[in-house]
């Protein structure tokens, strides 16, 4: 009753949206668009990882409870920050190579004294809330598998949800619910057909027409995707449990469904859809796909946000989500009915919406068809990823953190899974490097762009909107204050008029903050607190000089809290500085390296960032003390030297000679990038 109710106790935040509808609006209004002004810092917390920052905390009784990278937790007292316990689930180093976008954990579920937390390595975790001791542990996954958690665990009378990440890398994705007493799985959800044959449930069989080939079946099977690997949200007088999913697997539909026209039977069920469940029993009520034939990465494990609205002058129980394929769709929560849906940011791969609800494709943009390369906006992060919206339903406004980046897909011919590392999607990941040269590189920073979105989703327009330095921009809370929270990519954390967007108040965090804030109250005192630490997909997989151009960014993690008066002060900024560019000379053959760009698109920039420029968070491998020792490459690289930090061995996916054929392309990219640095310098002293 206490998670049902919890709109009603805004001095706490028990659950992850702050309540079932997962709204994250809270009615406080102690902090308002009169007194923000004088907010202030009243306490810190240093994390002791400088990885990707994506939790929202919990708030209950007068303790705050948060999760860190790599899936360890943190228990504080919510008004002085003295600490009270942690936690290390010890997940071993070398599950970092199968999460395709950090180290990262959004958060914990409660029940009672129960917390519950999900790992990077997929165990469901049970703690003491009071002591932070394990009361059991349960792995939901096939750890023999490149399966993740980083999603945040919900919990409903007493069965504790959690689905699992992994779809990039070959994996048939599901959602399941085990009992908060003991751990015992209770039902299992599959989002995509499998082996299963005449045992399988009606949903699933409906599904297996919408595929063709044998793709997902025998040996040689690709798991398909599906993955459930961030949003659910719930409606108790309708008893559904919502869940967001994810993309396929491979993302090129010719190797999923080889031959589909982009009809029905290429549709693949139930992949990007919305899908409504019994939360007792795990049976399928409804369906809704927003992006049938997905092949572009367009997940459906956006933020979905429950709400009641007049809409065509009807009172209805809407669904409402920003997925990633640029598109804001409102549905009928009861049924699935579709309502509307409208582009919240430019896009190409649609050309509008049918009556029915389904996209009408752009057939230039269907590479699976085509089997020629077309520039897609939105990109593979989407117009809205992970960051969770907020809305306020005294504005019935929809504040989304959006952005436009496109990218250029290029099918790889010819293309097989490889089941031991790497990214399996059936595209050529190095395509859309870009070239050492400054004009260019301008030119694409222009068209990457990040905003906080006012969307009034009855009249599907914006009623305004905040330009940010760059993507990736933090999660959203809004508030009774008539106030909107958010952190943005170039390290600072704002709040904003709800009803203008005019930013009232800002504070300077030293570091880019991507996770949602949150507030509650203690003894009568309001509180605002957010989790600050650059890092997620962006901050890996872009081109990192795109990221620097826009403003340096650095990872500091830190909660930040928050209230009127505070006075504490965070301690002085360090100097940042990257180490000079100084590889060795270039003198390989352009067979060998061109050897080591497939490679290294395929294998390595996912993390290291295309065409080897990487960023801040993770070794920007053109100024690895390691790129003049091939000795000391093959050790980290085919010998797992380095896996106690992540970068496990990649022996079983690449020979010795592939390994140097990847340092021989980096020296190349480094040595052009010097001279493009040279060049740089060089304008830049004439221009004085």
């Amino acid at each position: 009753m206490r998670l049902i109710n919890a709109a009603d106790d805004p001095a706490n935040w028990i659950t992850h949206g702050g309540t079932y509808a997962e709204q994250r609006f809270s009615p406080l209004d102690q902090i308002n668009r009169e007194n923000v002004s004088g907010l202030g810092l009243a306490w810190s917390a240093d994390m002791d990882t400088a990885r990707g920052q994506e939790a929202t905390p919990l708030v209950m009784d007068g303790k705050l409870y948060v999760t860190s990278a790599w899936s360890k937790v943190f228990a504080f007292d919510a008004a002085t920050g003295k600490a009270l316990w942690s936690y290390d689930p010890e997940v071993p180093g070398e599950t970092g190579v199968k999460a395709c976008c950090d180290v990262v954990n959004r958060g914990l579920a409660a029940w009672g004294d129960t917390l519950f937390l999900g790992t990077l390595d997929g165990r469901l975790v049970a703690l003491d809330r009071n002591t932070g001791k394990v009361v059991w542990e349960k792995v939901t996954v096939d750890q023999s598998k490149s399966y993740t958690i980083t999603g945040a665990p919900r919990v409903i009378d007493g069965k504790v949800l959690i689905g699992n990440g992994g779809a990039e890398f070959g994996v048939r994705g599901y959602i399941a619910a085990y009992d908060a007493k003991d751990g015992h799985e209770l039902w299992r959800f599959y989002t995509v057909p499998g082996d299963d044959g005449d045992d399988a449930p009606e949903y699933l069989k409906a599904a297996q027409s919408t595929w063709s080939g044998d793709a997902l079946s025998g040996e040689d099977g690709i798991g398909g995707g599906g993955t459930v690997w961030d949003s659910m949200a719930y409606d108790p007088d309708l008893d559904l449990l919502y869940i967001g999913v994810g993309n396929g697997s491979p993302w090129n539909r010719a190797y999923r469904s080889p031959g589909a026209d982009g009809t029905g039977e290429g549709d693949n069920l139930y992949l990007s859809s919305i899908v409504a469940i019994r939360p007792d029993t795990g049976e399928y009520v409804w369906h809704y796909q927003t992006t049938p034939g997905e092949t572009w990465d367009f997940t459906a494990t956006q933020h979905i946000i429950l709400a009641n609205m007049k809409i065509g002058g009807r009172d209805r129980k809407v669904l409402m989500q920003a997925p990633k394929n640029g598109y804001f769709y409102v549905l009928d929560r009861a049924t699935g009915e579709f309502i509307s849906a409208e582009p919240y940011i430019p896009l190409n791969w649609s050309t509008g919406m049918s009556a029915d609800g389904r996209p009408q494709m752009n057939p230039e943009t269907r590479i699976d068809i085509t089997g020629k390369p077309a520039l897609v906006m939105p990109g593979p992060l989407g117009g809205h990823n992970w960051h969770p919206m907020a809305y306020d339903p005294s504005e019935n406004l929809v504040y989304i953190p959006a952005f436009e980046a496109a990218m250029l897909y290029s099918p790889e011919a010819n293309w097989k899974p490889d089941r031991a590392r790497g990214f399996n999607i059936g595209y050529d990941l190095g395509a859309g490097d870009l070239p050492p040269d400054l004009g260019i590189r301008r030119e694409v920073q222009g068209t990457i762009k990040g905003r906080l979105v006012a969307w009034d989703p009855v009249a599907q327009k914006p009623r305004w909107t905040v330009e940010h330095p760059g993507p990736w921009n933090g999660g959203v809370l809004a508030t009774g204050g008539g106030l909107v929270f958010q952190g943005n990519s170039g390290s600072d954390f704002a709040a904003y008029n709800s009803a203008t967007g005019d930013r009232l108040w800002r504070f300077a965090a030293q570091t880019g903050v991507v996770a949602p804030p949150i507030t509650y109250s203690v003894d009568g005192e309001q509180y605002v607190a957010v989790l600050a630490g650059w890092g997620g997909a962006f901050a890996l997989s872009v081109d990192g000089e795109l990221i620097d151009n826009m403003r340096p960014v650095r990872n500091i993690s830190r909660l930040l809290v928050f209230k009127l008066g505070g006075k504490e002060q965070l301690p002085a900024e360090p100097d940042f500085a990257l180490t000079p560019l100084d590889p060795p000379p270039s003198r390989a053959t352009a067979a060998t390296i061109e050897l080591g760009r497939t490679k290294y698109a395929r294998y390595c920039a996912v993390c290291h960032a295309p065409g080897a420029v990487g960023s801040t968070e993770l070794p920007d491998l053109r100024r690895s003390g390691a790129l003049d020792n091939q000795k000391a490459w093959v050790q980290i690289v085919h010998g797992g030297a380095l896996e106690g930090n992540g970068m496990a061995s990649f022996a079983k996916s690449l020979s010795e000679s592939e390994v140097e054929a990847i340092r021989q392309y980096v020296i190349k990219r480094a040595n052009e990038d010097k001279a493009m640095e040279a060049q740089r310098a060089k304008t830049r002293t004439a221009a004085r």
